[in-house]
């Protein structure tokens, strides 16, 4: 020890003595450990730092003369050998950092709640993970820098080496720490192996300094490396998320917005060529992901080829079998990233990544993946939560997405796998995709309903609302899946799933994809030579570029189409579903005499064959019909007549067809009365109608009810109930009718500007 250790050691056994304190009391006191103080005391460790001196002062509650001896005694005592403040170990900063002002701001927000070095305060532990090339290590000492000014006795950047084959153990990286803060070699020898933990702990707990920890491999490599109780704050970065360490804050890293993309981009390559061509840059940014290890790269070569447009990047990425290899620029590579996270993985996570790129959406559930490797559900839950941790797959609500990088990682590492072995493995998906789609769908089909006692499945469909839901979540997947099936050849299939999803496409309008559905179960049903089947898949197709798309003119050509087929096939309900849309058409198109006409002949075609599904639309549509030609006391009797109608067939219609019905009637009673001015009948028929559509989640003629009791409340004087109905329908989401949505958005602003 030295004289200025052996001095503040006395005296603060001296002062301590004095107060009549043991260790212990003052260790509860100060906040203090009782080795440290008894080291203190010792003199076999420096004077500490000026917040620990402090702590220990205000417990021994000395006064201010007591106080200022015991701080002159520390500035006295600290070796300069052994005094860490002012290390610094961190690599230069990078000037083009952008975005993650987020992160960065809980960043600060842990440092404000918890302040460095308080007595008693645990210290501070952030988890900074995700994926290979999110620009966790920048962040992280983007972070280190900014609240440097927190943390005087240093911050220090130590690399774990997560991704070697060797990783660095903890008892070596201790080591490491402990000699950057300058902890003399004989305090390190005296500690030996077995009590160096403890001394690291003290150290860490004594000491204001940041510790970036970077590249961890897994918890057991990490947790011996955190801090108690005590001033210091570590930050981990990790492609794993380390779920297993607790009392820790998280901050999972993902790709940059849009904007910050551009953002990043515009500072390599300069504002000037940035602003000469806005929209390749960001045509580039979405080629790469957004993903900030990428933009670098795209941007590092775009910088040194000053010759090359921005343009002409953005179309070799476009390549999508060479754009990882153009995502390279000198020694950084963005599959060497990759290739460090994927070797890591075991042989049954690497098939399960690789089979991945086989699923034709953006996401897949469980189930779906399960099909590409044949595990059962829970098994391939465990192998997609293994990717999940290790960085390679993004997860949200039960929902496994590749980020379209790794994708095309996971899809060049597929082509080693044998061909045999994969075309099976997608044809097995498609399959499955299928023939769920058909048992879901059938659910709101008439004479269907729940899936058949023998049937088994890894997704649950026992109600019509979970099939819904699967339906619409692995949309993107099972219409992919048609596709592969018509190109195929396999039109039987093809026409299948569509017949067993046309009324459930009255659930789910406004997708996007139901002409496109339709029209090819069309196709293959000519392919197959049936007129009957055609007739029946031209009538889908008309219907869905009616409601769907808002096409009443082309609509009419195929509806005349699956009439002559229809008659062909001497089939009189596809004849009458043919007349059905022709009316609905001709309605569109302010054509109301063939419009009437065409009504009748499709009520009389139905009744004869006693279709009573078919002739409830025709009724409906008659009322319809009223109302367009603004008859409204006429429309309302039509309507009320359809309801008793209604009444009267009881189980002979399907309980969802019915709802929609009597939905679609009440809001039709209630849009008549609105046009008589008739406010308070108004709202009380869509209240009713909104109550009965709410329990069969069709969105997007809620969307339109809604705004239809926007405008009666508004007529009625009802200004606050109306603006509710109006933000209803503006919040209900993706399967709203957006013409309803908007219309809602224009009420509203017109609300707010008269106030």
């Amino acid at each position: 020890m030295n004289g200025g250790q052996a001095i503040f050691g006395g005296l603060l056994r001296e002062l301590r003595v004095s107060k009549s304190l043991t260790i212990e009391g003052l260790s509860e006191a100060s906040g203090v450990s009782v080795r440290g103080i008894g080291d203190l005391e010792r003199g076999r460790r420096a004077a500490p730092q000026r917040r620990t001196v402090a702590a220990l002062a205000d417990g021994l509650s000395l006064t201010e003369a007591e106080r200022d001896r015991l701080l002159a005694a520390a500035r006295d005592g600290r070796s300069p050998a052994y005094n860490p403040a002012g290390t610094r170990s961190l690599p230069r900063d990078v000037g083009d950092f952008t975005g993650r002002e987020a992160e960065l701001g809980q960043f600060a927000a842990l440092i404000e709640a918890r302040p460095p070095g308080a007595p008693g305060a645990r210290g501070v532990v952030v988890i900074v993970s995700g994926a290979p090339g999110t620009g966790k290590t920048t962040l992280a000492l983007h972070a280190a820098r900014r609240l440097a000014p927190e943390f005087p006795d240093g911050q220090l950047l130590v690399d774990l080496r997560g991704t070697d084959d060797q990783p660095a153990s903890p008892e070596e990286l201790m080591l490491t720490v402990l000699k950057a803060l300058g902890v003399p070699d004989r305090e390190l020898a005296k500690a030996g192996p077995n009590e160096r933990p403890g001394l690291y702990r003290q150290v860490l707990a004594e000491r204001p300094c940041l510790l970036v920890l970077d590249n961890a491999r897994d918890e057991a490599q990490v947790r011996p490396l955190l801090p108690g109780t005590g001033a210091a704050m570590v930050v981990v970065t990790s492609r794993r998320m380390l779920a297993g360490l607790e009392d820790v804050h998280r901050l999972p890293l993902g790709e940059l917005t849009p904007g910050e993309a551009a953002g990043f981009l515009s500072r390599l390559v300069g504002a000037e060529r940035a602003r000469a061509e806005p929209e390749a840059l960001a045509d580039v940014a979405q080629r790469c992901g957004h993903l900030p290890l990428a933009l670098r790269v795209a941007g590092n070569w775009l910088a040194t080829r000053t010759g090359w447009s921005v343009q002409r990047l953005a179309d070799r990425l476009a390549m999508e079998e060479h754009r990882l290899e153009t995502l390279s620029a000198g020694d950084v590579r963005v599959t060497a990233a990759f290739d460090l996270s994927y070797r890591q993985l075991t042989p049954g996570a690497a098939r399960m990544f690789r089979r991945l790129a086989l699923i034709p959406g953006p996401d897949a559930g469980a189930a779906c993946a399960a099909q590409l490797t044949g595990q059962d559900l829970f098994d391939a839950e465990d192998t997609l939560e293994e990717l999940v941790e290790a960085g390679l797959l993004g997860t949200d609500r039960d929902r496994y997405r590749l980020h379209d990088l790794l994708r095309l990682y996971a899809r060049a590492r597929l082509a080693r796998d044998p061909a045999d072995e994969t075309g099976r493995a997608r044809a097995g998906l498609h399959r499955w995709l299928l023939e769920t789609a058909v048992v879901a769908g059938r659910w709101y089909e008439p004479d269907h309903g729940a899936p058949p006692a023998s049937w088994r499945g890894p997704v649950d469909l026992s109600t019509a609302g979970r099939a819904r839901e699967w339906l619409q979540a692995e949309g993107s997947n099972w219409l992919a899946a048609l596709r592969a099936a018509a190109a195929a050849g396999q039109h039987a299939t093809v026409v299948e799933v569509a017949e067993s999803l046309h009324w459930f496409s009255d659930q789910w309008i406004f997708w996007g994809h139901w002409t496109e559905v339709f029209d090819t179960a069309a196709r293959s049903a000519a392919a197959l030579g049936d007129p009957r089947v055609e007739a029946t898949q031209l009538n889908y197709h008309a219907w869905a570029l009616l409601l769907c798309e808002a096409r009443p003119r082309d609509s009419l050509a195929l509806s005349s189409r699956a009439l002559a087929a229809a008659e062909r096939a001497g089939d009189p309900i596809q004849q009458a579903w043919a007349h059905q849309y022709r009316s609905w058409a001709h309605r569109l198109l302010r054509e109301f005499d063939e419009a009437l006409a065409h009504n009748e002949d499709a009520a009389r075609l139905f009744e004869t064959a006693g279709e009573l599904h078919g002739l409830l639309q025709s009724l409906l549509n008659r009322a319809v019909l009223l109302y367009t030609e603004k008859r409204h006391e006429e429309a309302i009797v039509a309507y009320r007549s359809m309801l008793a109608w209604l009444d009267e067939a009881g189980e002979g219609i399907e309980a969802h067809i019915a709802d929609t019905a009597r939905f679609t009637s009440l809001g039709g009673i209630g849009t008549s009365c609105i046009r008589l001015q008739r406010w308070d009948d108004a709202v009380a028929h869509l209240e009713i109608s909104l109550a009965l559509g709410r329990t069969r989640s069709n969105t997007a003629m809620e969307s339109r009810h809604l705004t239809l009791l926007g405008e009666a409340l508004l007529g009625a004087g009802r200004t606050a109930e109306a603006r509710e109905a109006l933000l209803r329908c503006t919040a209900l989401g993706p399967g709203a009718d957006p013409l309803r949505v908007a219309e809602a958005h224009e009420r509203l602003a017109l609300l707010d500007a008269t106030g």
